[in-house]
């Protein structure tokens, strides 16, 4: 390990990334016991540290997305733990990219990535966990709580005796929620995030960019990130003062700035934007036209 740079809770290690956590890295945790020593999320990262670790008992994983599996083949003899929805996405790459359901012209590039840069391995026996099972370590546990939305299984870890809460992708930056995959949905996320705020703990870790945060930066960074879909979905009402397509949805970006380049960008705005137009339709605010656009509905007409 890294002492320089890792930050140890107790029993509770997060390392720490060289870049922050900051995608396609991420901020794992070690949760070491004195019968068994867990690893959460093992990151692209620890590739490049993974003689400084100790014996691993085995893998625990938020969900089931390429960047919180990268270094998983590291441990190919150890049990890996998912929450029992996202746990077939890791037996076999057709699975996994069913997972993301992105279209033929996206897949083919993007099965490639995920190979190559985040090690994807099948994992034929997933070990399945469910909310509220506990792993014991010994002189510490870990708590599973399921905060799905990013994915059906997307799962929080409440670390005791050292209160750490372990967020996996409810990760409280500037960026925002992502809802952007076939199996994402958008109000299950926004019920995680209500459910996730009033977990009391005593830190906070995110795999991605925040790191550890104490209750009132978490709650102050929950708040923040709970506005950004509100944002999101009071631009796209603004965007939509005139028809549009959802082409033009997609091609406007909401998510993404316009000068991010990705392999799944338009997939993610499509699945994301759609979500939001749903349900603006659904209450009575964007109507669809007869030539398929969309537009926000005048109160006053």
């Amino acid at each position: 390990m890294d002492q320089d740079r890792d930050l140890v809770l107790g029993k509770t290690t997060v390392l720490m990334a060289e870049n922050g956590g900051k995608y396609p890295d991420g901020n794992s945790l070690l949760v070491q016991g004195t019968e068994q020593t867990v690893l959460i999320d093992p990151s692209v990262g620890l590739v490049n540290r993974q003689h400084t670790l100790p014996r691993i008992d085995r893998v625990l994983h938020s969900h089931c997305h390429e960047d919180h599996f990268a270094g998983s083949f590291l441990f190919q003899e150890k049990p890996w733990h998912f929450h029992e929805y996202d746990a077939p996405s890791i037996k076999s790459l057709d699975a996994l990219m069913e997972f993301y359901g992105y279209p033929a012209h996206i897949d083919k590039p993007w099965r490639q990535k995920v190979v190559a840069d985040f090690n994807f391995t099948s994992c034929l026996h997933p070990v399945p966990f469910r909310d509220g099972d506990i792993f014991e370590l010994g002189d510490c546990e870990i708590r599973v709580i399921h905060l799905p939305g990013h994915t059906p299984g997307h799962s929080a870890f409440h670390i005791f005796p050292d209160d750490v809460l372990y967020l996996g992708d409810i990760e409280l930056s500037s960026f925002g929620p992502y809802y952007g995959d076939a199996c994402s949905d958008l109000i299950t996320f926004e019920n995680s995030l209500r459910l996730v705020h009033d977990i009391p703990a005593k830190h906070y870790a995110t795999f991605h960019h925040i790191g550890v945060l104490d209750r009132s930066n978490f709650e102050k960074r929950l708040r923040q990130f709970v506005e950004k879909i509100k944002s999101r979905e009071s631009e796209l009402l603004s965007f939509l003062s005139e028809p549009r397509t959802v082409d033009e949805v997609v091609d406007h970006r909401f998510v993404f700035r316009p000068g991010d380049e990705l392999i799944y960008i338009d997939a993610v705005e499509r699945y994301s934007m759609c979500q939001h137009i749903d349900r603006l339709v659904a209450v009575g605010k964007v109507c669809s036209t007869q030539d398929g656009r969309f537009m926000k509905i005048d109160p006053t007409s």
